[in-house]
């Protein structure tokens, strides 16, 4: 990937960002009983590593997007060990953050 800035002729062109080998889908949201889904086409599910059953982690990004990605075992240790310390600790951590 390159960032680079050029001027031509008095037009400037800033930060041009050339992006390969990146997934890009655009999905419809559908009705799935009383909630909202998302189908995901069997591209997306290769390149994840993921099939049918298994649980993926939607995280939030702070450029404001929602990234999916697979949920690993090690990771699920790691969320519930984080949860357990922001739960046994969170008056001392509220008064830290003052």
């Amino acid at each position: 990937m390159g960032v680079y800035s050029v001027r031509d002729g008095g037009v400037a062109r800033y930060n041009i960002r050339c992006y390969t080998n990146r997934m890009v889908l655009e999905l419809k949201l559908r009705k799935v009983g009383n909630s909202v889904g998302v189908v995901l086409p069997k591209e997306a599910l290769t390149y994840l590593n993921v099939g049918e059953g298994d649980t993926v982690c939607v995280t939030d990004s702070t450029d404001g997007a929602l990234r999916l990605s697979p949920t690993r075992a090690q990771v699920i240790t790691q969320l519930d060990a984080a949860q357990d310390i922001l739960r046994r600790y969170r008056h001392t951590l509220r008064e830290l953050a003052k």
